[in-house]
């Protein structure tokens, strides 16, 4: 199978699954909780999600699919050659409060986890973030590449927060902290598939977040790369999305040695 070749197609599913958010979005936008207050799930994730399953079964019956709302669908995982993480609205904090920063997110992943496409889609934006495995990253077709800052003081940096923040100490307090003080700027986007595009698109200069799932960064973390950015965990190494609470560090390569030096000071 070749991933270039399905990429007209996953483009045109991720168009779609922008038209419903952006229904929904249009509408009032009612919220239920999940696995607590803060960790909320709208009937346009729903709905985007069954949308995608629906046609990517039709495409690939012999694909598991992995969606965030719906756990594994399609063929099982044991006997998948490959896999699709489906995040159907990234950012949903965003949306139910009609904030106009979330995105579809779509990757096809061997069954050890190796990302060979991504799509990431920004509906109120009409931006579609694309890459192949060792094909580049696109913006609405044309190349993307990540920035060229060479130290951390003159970095633009974003991150989040667990849905357990309220309860876990580990909550992302002292790394937020620690490089505050050290870069130029440090943002807090809500959506972290985006913010993997944004470091590949030259944006953003670095991001770091933990507690992910490999939905939520499947795509990005291949955009970011493929544009020639890094992405590893906490202690640079390259697989955190074969963790399913993944630690993860992206950056423009620049300036990754710094940003890994900040994140062990700060554990200790």
């Amino acid at each position: 199978m070749n991933p270039a070749e399905l990429l007209p197609k996953i483009t045109e599913l991720a168009h779609g699954a922008g038209e419903i958010a952006l229904r929904h979005f249009a509408a009032p936008i009612p919220t239920m909780a999940k696995t607590s207050r803060i960790d909320i799930v709208t009937a346009a994730d729903t709905e985007v999600e069954a949308y995608l399953v629906g046609e990517l079964t039709k495409l690939f019956p012999e694909h598991h699919i992995v969606g965030e709302e719906g756990g594994g669908q399609g063929a099982p995982a044991a006997g998948a050659a490959y896999r699709w993480y489906v995040d159907p609205i990234d950012g949903t904090v965003n949306f139910a409060s009609k904030l106009p920063h979330f995105c579809t997110s779509i990757a096809l992943a061997t069954a050890d986890r190796q990302p060979l496409l991504g799509v990431v889609y920004d509906p109120t934006r009409r931006e579609l973030f694309a890459a192949v495995r060792g094909g580049g990253a696109t913006l609405n077709g044309k190349s993307i590449r990540v920035t060229d800052t060479a130290e951390l003081v003159d970095s633009v940096i974003t991150s989040g927060f667990p849905y357990d923040r309220h309860t876990n100490p580990d909550n992302n307090l002292r790394e937020w902290a620690a490089f505050v003080t050290r870069i130029r700027g440090e943002r807090r986007l809500g959506s972290a598939a985006l913010d993997l595009c944004y470091v590949g698109a030259g944006r953003l200069d670095g991001y770091w977040e933990k507690d992910l799932k490999p939905y939520d960064v499947m795509a990005g973390m291949l955009i970011a790369r493929e544009a020639g950015g890094v992405v590893t965990d906490y202690a640079g190494g390259e697989f955190p999305q074969r963790e399913d609470r993944g630690r993860y560090v992206a950056s423009n390569g620049r300036i990754h040695a710094e940003m890994l030096r900040v994140l062990a000071e700060a554990a200790r």
